[in-house]
């Protein structure tokens, strides 16, 4: 692999411990790996990438993802339904997915999520209907070269015994946690710069039983992987947790072995103050998912309350079924505006949202070697043109990649090597994928 200059960037964000950003900078690629940061670097035979009118960032970090939903976008029947209505619409048509259905919908998501500026995401896959297995988005991952974050995720409560989804669609308990071994041995790499890291996820409360989820968590301690589910989304959710286990989303998660620094729980739109606290005691982690807490009515995540507390907080796009979009630049904006609709226009900056897109959630996912730009960090690097008309006649260029865009990166890196060049995908054929896509959406919809 040969080395990578990036020159004369308008700004380059370090998101280092001081915060930094430097002004007409340049950035070293070697081996993977961030060589060097500053003015007038030379790396005789290096690969020129000229930045000129671009801010250079961390590539954005996706903490939360369904991305076979990218196969159910605007369905009619759940256009306008609450999340346990919605759901109930959307599981008897994912029942007849299989495994080309969940590679060709990851590639399509994971493709979405590197124009919009991502290098890292995780994925939360929690159905394997007729042959689907977790290796599928795997596959998907490596051809387009984005870091990947996948999680063995689960459902062992059909509806004749209560839960939410049909009983098709769901696992025997001894089966999940069988599978779940076999994935982290498999295709867990807890080396640094790994390109495949793999939690374990069932589903959400109202999905699994308490056993699993006590099992899975003492499943990922002994493995050493990262858990990851659904909490506390809308008040449904509240109302359920209450009637069933007699206690509020946080005090189950607690019980259960579901809080700590290797936990992160999405969504938390409705955690109370008590919860927050348990949160950040505890350095458990949240996925904030803005678009799609908009898209199904589940209300506003108190965010500047779990920061000013110190939870670790990410963001995440959700499934693209919930969104229906799949651009992380995009729930940069929503952010920021969701929490100045609840407490002010001075409640959350345009960096401070940048912040949570790139370092915050490299920490959420337990990822130290990622989330900035200083020497010896992994090489995942956006660069974004705010010279177009998106921010035109803008005095703040890193604020206004926030407030104004663009929201499609000019170029993406992935350990060093580039996955978007000049706004276009350059690791696959977007065309023939986003053909195969439309043609599946077609079948399921006939």
């Amino acid at each position: 692999m040969s080395d990578i200059l990036i020159r004369k960037a308008r700004v380059l964000v370090t998101m280092d411990g001081a915060r930094r950003e430097l002004a007409g900078a340049d950035l070293l690629i070697r081996g993977g790996v961030i060589a060097a940061v500053g003015h007038g670097l030379s790396a005789p035979g290096a690969e020129v990438v000229e930045a000129a009118g671009c801010v250079v960032t961390p590539g954005l970090v996706n903490t939360h993802h369904h991305l076979y939903q990218t196969l159910t976008r605007a369905v009619p029947g759940g256009q306008d339904a609450l999340l346990f209505g919605w759901l109930k619409t959307l599981y008897p048509i994912w029942a007849r997915f299989g495994p080309e259905e969940m590679f060709v919908s990851a590639q399509v998501g994971l493709a979405e999520l590197a124009l919009s500026g991502c290098s890292l995401t995780s994925d939360h896959l929690y159905l394997y209907p007729n042959g689907a297995r977790l290796e599928d988005t795997i596959a998907a991952a490596a051809e387009v070269g984005l870091r990947f974050h996948p999680t063995r995720g689960a459902m062992s409560i059909g509806e004749s015994l209560g839960g939410l989804p049909p009983d098709a669609l769901v696992e025997g308990e001894a089966a999940i946690l069988e599978d779940m071994i076999r994935v982290v041995d498999a295709f867990h790499d807890p080396a640094p710069g790994a390109m495949v890291r793999v939690g374990l996820a069932p589903c959400s409360p109202f999905s699994v039983s308490r056993g699993l989820m006590r099992d899975a968590a003492l499943l990922a301690r002994d493995k050493g992987v990262m858990l990851h589910t659904h909490l506390a989304e809308n008040d449904e959710d509240i109302a359920y947790s209450l009637a069933q286990f007699g206690c509020r989303p946080g005090q189950y998660a607690e019980d259960l072995g579901w809080t700590g620094p290797d936990v992160w729980h999405a969504h938390c739109v409705k955690l109370d103050g008590s919860e927050i606290e348990l949160f950040a005691r505890s350095l458990t982690g949240v996925a904030h998912c803005p678009c799609s807490n908009c898209r199904l009515g589940s209300g506003i995540a108190p965010v500047r309350a779990m920061r000013d507390s110190g939870v670790r907080v990410g963001l995440g796009v959700d499934g693209s079924a919930s969104n229906d979009a799949g651009n992380l630049a995009a729930e940069m904006r929503q952010a920021l505006l969701l929490q100045r609709v609840a407490r002010g226009a001075d409640a959350m900056s345009a960096r401070e949202v940048l912040e949570i897109a790139t370092l915050g959630g490299a920490q959420v996912l337990g990822r130290d070697d990622c989330g900035s730009l200083v020497p010896g960090m992994r090489a995942d690097v956006a660069v974004w043109d705010v010279s177009g008309i998106e921010a035109a006649g803008s005095w703040d260029p890193v604020a206004a990649l926030v407030l104004c865009g663009p929201q499609r990166v000019r170029h993406l890196f992935v350990e060093g090597r580039q996955v978007v060049r000049d706004g276009q995908m350059v690791t696959l054929d977007l065309g023939r994928v986003v053909r195969r896509q439309n043609a599946l959406a077609a079948r399921l919809a006939s």
